[in-house]
């Protein structure tokens, strides 16, 4: 049985679980011992490692032969150094004595952003689209992807004899796929904090459009992605949504009962938001997803937002009668 070893294993990822258990022995990076114990109880086994420490990553040489890599990098700079680590611990050989030195990583799937393509004004963004990053944690992600990339890239060549003076034996391609998630939601991860706070969103000729992917079908796709996708495939992991950012919460807020967000202009939200909240203001994009569902063969199970909803506030109404 083959291991996959999951490098951030957050809520999406603890969503593939059940999925990926069935085909494969699941190993996860653990910082913590309760984070160690949590996965155990999820059936997964933890290995203690960070990825701020390069050296606890030594171990991961030849340990799995397939990856998933959702971590984020850190909160600051146009790098992402947790990448680059990680990168390098995987691309060690694992020698054993009197044997060849030989790569183990065959898969290797990264969850990155939408944000890499930057501002695109409203208009249809396919994968073939150039990135071209304006925040700095948009550009941390195109960093990553790039180490990312150098994965498929096959190692210095080797020489030995086999049966013929001639054979020779080449360093192995990892076969990379690139995930660009949007705004990742589910029905226990609804933007209800900021409605019931009253948040203004941009008026509509201000808005800009946003896209979306519920946590369920994200999870899926990665997992379909790491057995299913060409070698450096990249993916706009979106849903079929085509939503400005105030529809989106409009919907939210309709759906659960909730005073719509005040519309402002763009000029009073640099008064009243956050410059991150800003930031995702900035940038207009829909992103085409033809790709997952030609080349994954993914039915999304949530379509569009509105698919979601309903069972987002039957959870919400049972939540609120267990209290």
């Amino acid at each position: 049985m083959k291991n996959i070893l999951i490098v951030g294993c957050g809520d999406v990822m603890r969503r593939a679980l059940p999925w990926l258990k069935q085909r494969a022995r699941v190993l996860a990076l653990a910082r913590t011992a309760d984070s160690a114990a949590e996965l155990r109880r999820l059936g997964v086994t933890p290995i203690r490692a960070d990825l701020d420490d390069r050296r606890s990553l030594r171990r991961l040489a030849g340990l799995a032969t397939w990856v998933i890599h959702s971590a984020p990098p850190p909160d600051r700079g146009e790098r992402d150094p947790r990448t680059q680590a990680l990168a390098a611990a995987l691309n060690q050989p694992r020698r054993a004595p009197g044997s060849l030195s030989r790569p183990r990583l065959r898969r290797f799937c990264y969850i990155s952003t939408s944000g890499v393509y930057g501002d695109y004004q409203g208009e249809w963004v396919s994968e073939a689209r150039p990135v071209q990053p304006t925040t700095a944690r948009a550009k941390r992600r195109v960093d990553a992807e790039a180490r990312v990339r150098a994965l498929s890239r096959p190692l210095r060549r080797a020489s030995f004899v086999v049966s013929r003076p001639t054979a020779r034996l080449r360093g192995a391609r990892a076969r990379v796929s690139i995930l660009r998630a949007p705004g990742i939601y589910a029905a226990d991860r609804m933007p209800l904090a900021r409605i019931e706070r009253g948040d203004a969103v941009l008026r509509p000729e201000d808005d800009v459009f946003t896209n979306h992917i519920h946590a369920d079908d994200l999870a899926h796709m990665v997992c379909l992605a790491l057995f299913r996708a060409r070698p450096g495939r990249v993916f706009n992991a979106s849903d079929d949504s085509s939503l400005k950012m105030g529809d989106y919460f409009d919907r939210v807020a309709d759906a659960f009962h909730l005073p719509r967000p005040p519309r402002v202009s763009r000029a009073e939200a640099a008064l009243r938001l956050s410059p991150m909240t800003l930031s995702f203001m900035s940038e207009s994009r829909r992103l085409q997803n033809a790709r997952i569902k030609s080349e994954l063969k993914l039915a999304l199970r949530y379509p569009t937002v509105a698919d979601a909803l309903p069972q987002a506030c039957a959870l919400s109404a049972k939540r609120s009668l267990s209290i």
